[in-house]
Formats: C-alpha cells, structure tokens, sequence
C-alpha cells in the first residue's frame, strides 16, 4: 500500500471512531504501530487536528474534512464494474445518472490514460425484460418516506390494494422488488414491480420507527436465513 494511500486510510479511520489505539489502528492496516507513530506524527505536523500519545491513543476533532484524492486501481475496477451494472439495469434515469458519474469520476482522475474508467473492460448485459416502470417512483418515495398505496395481484391472481412504508428496492436477474412496512398485514413485505397494476404515492410521510426500519428487515431477514443454514447442516449431518 503506498503511503498517501495509507494516510488517507488512518484518517478515516480516526473519523470513524472516538479515541483509537495505534494497536487497532495498526491491525486494521496491517502495518507496525511504529508505522501508526510515524504516520501520526506527520498528520499532525502537517497540521491535522489530532490530539493523544503514544500509549493513550488518539483523537481526530470533528470539523475537519479530507480533499478527495486518487483512487487505486482496484477501486477504479470496484466502480467501473457497479457503474456498469446500473447503466445495465434498465432504469433510464439511474442508468443516465451513472453515466454522468462515469465522466465527471474519469474527468476528475490525475493522468486519466493510465486509469480508464470510462472504458473500463467490465460490461454488463441489460435486462430488457425487466419492468421497473415504477422505480423512479419508488425511489423518491423512500427518499421523501412518503407511504405508497400499491394495487397488486399475487402469483395466483389473487389482487388486492396495500399501503406500504417503502424501505427498499431490489434488483435481480429476473426482476426488482420493492420491500416495505405493509399496514395490511402489519409486517415486513416484498413485492414484485411487474405485479403492481397501480401505484400512488400520497401525501402521508412516515417518521423512522426502529422495529419498521429496513435495519429490522435485514435483521430478521439474517435470522431466517442462518435459521435455514443451521437446519440444513442439521439434516445433512
């Protein structure tokens, strides 16, 4: 790891956290705490607000913000592959938005021919059949946490009218979904976009409620789903 690339990582992490040690911060970046003294010793002679000492630990004060800087090669392929799959995904004002991130991301590059993001070899196949006509919609509703009243037809045919707290929207091979609070059922529901016949987004906003959040969801999604492993183990053992 080169040394700007190093520095630029202790100081977000010294961001992250409320006092560190140089031991963790020395694990965290694989490198010595000697190596953690040093690099402190120059942010703070470079005039870094950091307070500490060795043996105490030390402490970045809030106000202070980090110009953005190179990115490395790996990160360059990290975004090229992410930007990729969104210009892929079939929704016209994400995929132009990714676009725009691509060129003002390479136009911002320090000697842009040695790292090409604009013609970076990752690609992705675009799923023209994929209905995401709702997700423009959806995606400002959960911005603005506006409720949506959706009118959906299950697998069987069965229809039936909701109003859901928006939380999430998923993008899969063979479809998106959106997962939300549902206050028919009072639980957690994902639906699917190509069976919504209609949707409205209302007036009404919903304030943040730890046990609706999407924080919950993903919990007791995690739960199921270790659940499930634990008991496939069980039958197999």
């Amino acid at each position: 790891m080169r040394r700007a690339e190093r520095l630029f990582r202790l100081v977000n992490e010294l961001r992250a956290r409320a006092v560190s040690r140089a031991e963790d911060l020395a694990r965290h970046l694989e490198v010595s705490p000697r190596t953690i003294y040093r690099d402190i010793a120059h942010l703070q002679a470079s005039g870094l607000p950091i307070d500490g000492e060795p043996g105490v630990g030390y402490l970045l004060r809030p106000g202070f913000d980090l110009p953005s800087v190179t990115f490395t090669h790996d990160q360059i392929d990290a975004l090229a592959m992410g930007l990729s799959f969104v210009e892929a995904s079939g929704e016209p004002v994400l995929a132009a938005a990714a676009r725009e991130v691509r060129a003002k991301l390479q136009a911002s590059l320090p000697r842009p021919e040695l790292r090409k993001l604009a013609d970076a070899p990752f690609l992705s196949i675009p799923r023209r059949s994929m209905r995401q006509g709702h997700a423009a919609q959806l995606r400002k509703s959960i911005r603005q946490r506006r409720i949506v009243r959706i009118d959906y037809a299950d697998g069987a045919g069965r229809a039936s009218s909701r109003r859901i707290r928006p939380l999430a929207i998923w993008s899969f091979p063979e479809g998106w979904m959106i997962t939300g609070w549902c206050e028919l059922r009072q639980d957690f529901r994902t639906f699917r976009f190509d069976r919504i016949t209609g949707l409205e987004v209302t007036d009404d906003t919903f304030a943040h409620e730890p046990a609706r959040s999407l924080r919950a969801f993903l919990e007791i999604e995690g739960c199921r789903w270790r659940e499930a492993k634990a008991a496939g183990q069980s039958d197999t053992a």
